[in-house]
């Protein structure tokens, strides 16, 4: 598989959701906090959803609310309420305890020296701090749009990897079975799991050998109720309207929607088509119709035995840059950087004498080393000057924030993207963060893709430089060498360095 062939294009997708309202948990021990916050918000929108309140008096009581309700996507968090500290002790329990890296936490107090703000911002994980006298109506609303905005994107990403977990999983289902007759229908098996179709669904073969357009459908795998229609032909089968609607698919080349159903047109490397009938699943969320598409397009590869592997690594890594994406969109980074990284970060491993295995995934797993940026504020993520004290530590939080979005995960590609995520900041010489690791003890993948990603953000224009020429990159790589870099990794790319200098030819900005 070639480079150009991986330059692969980004869609926007949105989570599922179904909810209403986004639901916000106010935690004070004052009754008129709690009065004025829904006063002051009860008109506010975002998204075209309103906002539902919740309250709770205590932190006993927040964190038994937080426990009914998993899905609060802000709490407004007093800092002295049942003690000087419950705040404080209540964002540990729903981080640590609870385990939940959603919600975000603002922080209010009225009594800023009982929780001095850098000293809070540094020790525990919230995502705003305000002193309840400069919350007027306006810096409320601008707070809510900026958490909730990060609430949103941090669910996309975590149904984004949810879904890939899925497709990946379903994929290998199907391509273990070996029997060509019971194939078709374990396809549909999965999909059916996949996104959970009411009836079901059908796959019809077409016979492209004639020059005419074929006459008959044959259905070649079925599920649900449509079990009993293996090996009809589609044109007696099914209704008139749901025949004209595949005849369409198959004459334009594109899958046709109806109020009641779909149809999926899909064509492999050998130019052969197939449609795929889903029917009264028209409740597809955006994100369950891609993840139909991708794994409906492993299961037209899977018939082509000879691009089978290729095609399946181009659809799962078409899913890591979408997650790696939505973090880098928002740095108002540009879609080719994680693609260059990841590429960076595969020729590296090789160079190092890594199991070919291992360099390959690293070419899946380092696009996603900055996640995490997903949930630092934009006002911090795209300052154009350089950060205060403070904003540093609230930047600095996004490598252990994409730690824990991609750590639960149990396949390889996502566990070392984690592991990247956690570790691409640490440096050779102990002074990194966010753990302070040192030399051989901070995880390869990590020291590779700080070579890339450094590399390749110094040639690359940023909202607070102009790109670098090739001599002033390699002048940094060597002065760094051994301090913030690992040594054997700097000689691997100034050994490569003309081979890495094209990788931004042939994938530029």
């Amino acid at each position: 598989m070639g480079r150009a062939d991986d330059n692969l294009q980004f869609t926007s997708i949105e989570a599922r959701d179904t909810a209403p309202t986004w639901k916000i948990l106010i935690a004070d021990d004052e009754p008129e906090v709690h009065d004025v916050t829904r006063l002051v918000l009860g008109s506010f929108r975002f998204a075209d959803r309103k906002l539902e309140f919740l309250s709770a008096h205590s932190a006993a009581e927040a964190r038994r609310v937080l426990e009914q309700h998993p899905d609060i996507a802000v709490l407004l968090l007093d800092v002295v309420m049942e003690s000087e500290q419950a705040g404080l002790a209540l964002v540990r329990s729903i981080r640590e305890e609870l385990g939940n890296p959603f919600v975000r936490i603002v922080l209010r107090t009225g009594q800023a020296g009982q929780a001095p703000e850098h000293e809070v911002i540094a020790a525990y994980d919230i995502n705003d701090y305000k002193e309840k006298t400069e919350l007027t109506a306006s810096r409320l609303a601008t707070t809510m749009y900026s958490a909730l905005r990060a609430y949103r994107d941090m669910r996309a990403i975590e149904a984004h990897r949810i879904g890939l977990e899925n497709v990946i999983r379903s994929s290998a289902r199907i391509f273990a079975r070996r029997d060509t007759r019971d194939f078709a229908n374990a396809v549909l098996d999965q999909l059916v799991e996949l996104v959970g179709l009411e009836r079901g669904a059908l796959y019809c073969t077409i016979d492209r050998r004639r020059e005419t357009e074929p006459e008959h459908f044959r259905i070649a795998a079925t599920s649900g109720d449509y079990r009993r229609l293996q090996n009809d032909d589609a044109a007696q089968a099914l209704p008139g309207p749901i025949v004209a609607a595949m005849r369409d698919a198959y004459r334009d080349k594109r899958h046709q929607f109806a109020r009641d159903h779909y149809v999926l047109h899909f064509i492999d490397s050998h130019q052969t088509e197939s449609l795929l009938f889903v029917g009264e699943a028209w409740n597809l969320s955006p994100l369950d119709y891609k993840l139909v598409e991708l794994f409906c397009t492993n299961v037209s590869i899977a018939f082509d035995n000879l691009h089978l592997n290729d095609e399946l690594l181009s659809s799962q890594l078409e899913m890591v840059y979408l997650l790696a994406g939505a973090a880098e969109t928002r740095s108002q980074e540009t879609a080719n950087h994680v693609h260059r990284v990841g590429l960076l970060a595969e020729m590296l491993g090789h160079a190092l004498g890594l199991p070919p295995a291992m360099a390959e995934t690293l070419r899946y797993a380092a696009p996603l080393h900055d996640i995490g940026k997903i949930g630092i504020p934009d006002t911090i993520l795209n300052k154009p000057g350089p950060h205060t004290p403070e904003e540093t530590v609230v930047m600095r939080t996004h490598a252990e924030l994409g730690a824990r979005l991609l750590g639960n995960s149990s396949r390889p590609v996502l566990r070392l993207a984690a592991e990247i995520a956690a570790s691409h900041h640490e440096n050779w010489d102990g002074s990194g963060y966010p753990r302070g690791l040192a030399g051989e003890a901070i995880p390869i993948g990590g020291r590779i893709t700080m070579v890339a990603d450094v590399f390749d953000a110094l040639g690359s224009k940023r909202c607070y430089k102009d790109p670098w020429d090739s001599a002033r990159i390699r002048a940094f790589m060597l002065e760094h060498r051994g301090t913030k870099f690992d040594p054997d990794v700097v000689d691997r790319l100034l050994e490569h360095w003309d081979e890495a200098l094209a990788l931004r030819r042939e994938l530029p900005d």
